[in-house]
């Protein structure tokens, strides 16, 4: 009868180590990639037109979940399970761009334009927007985009900056569609 032993040498000991750093290195990247793609992220803002809120360069944290599952590198959500209420600040696309706004209206809210009375604080815009309580600045163009109309239609939302003279938002190019927003602002 013959018996075989094997020696476990340093080499077959490291050897046997190594696909397990691996494997541990590649679930790591694995779960990184899956949680910045489906769950949360980190957004650089640039430009002024959250302002005060949220500031030129900083940095803010988005749940992609808030609403349901974002579709990889695209503009629409696969699966939701929740839409945007007034006053969530969102992460939408525009132009192939991330934006960040507030969502000001949703689906359904009575929308009224107006020319504004009161020079002191519209006097650059002079129009008004009173949508839930709020009256937002309107110039001229703007105006004239939202003339006639009286309510957000449903599934769309009225996003709009919170530094109203420099942001483009909602009241240049239309509401914004729910299917299209990807996530909510949580903190900066």
């Amino acid at each position: 009868m013959s018996e075989s032993f094997s020696q476990d040498t340093p080499d077959s000991r490291k050897s046997a180590r190594r696909p397990s750093v691996a494997l541990i290195v590649c679930a790591g990247i694995a779960l990184g990639v899956f949680l910045k793609l489906f769950v949360v992220d980190f957004l650089h803002v640039s430009g002024r037109s959250m302002v005060p809120s949220i500031q030129d360069g900083e940095t803010i944290v988005v749940s992609k979940l808030r609403y349901g599952i974002v579709m990889p590198y695209g503009d629409k959500l696969l699966v939701r399970w929740s839409e945007p209420c007034r006053g969530d600040v969102v992460i939408y696309l525009y132009e192939n761009k991330q934006v960040v706004k507030r969502c000001v209206a949703v689906g359904g809210d009575s929308l009224s334009v107006s020319r504004s009375a009161d020079n002191d604080l519209f006097g650059e815009f002079g129009y008004t927007l009173e949508v839930c309580g709020s009256r937002i600045p309107l110039n001229e163009t703007q105006f004239k985009n939202l003339s006639g109309v009286s309510s957000v239609p449903e599934g769309y939302v009225l996003a709009v900056g919170d530094n109203y003279g420099e942001s483009l938002d909602s009241r240049n190019y239309g509401f914004v569609p729910v299917y299209n927003i990807l996530g909510k602002v949580l903190c900066k």
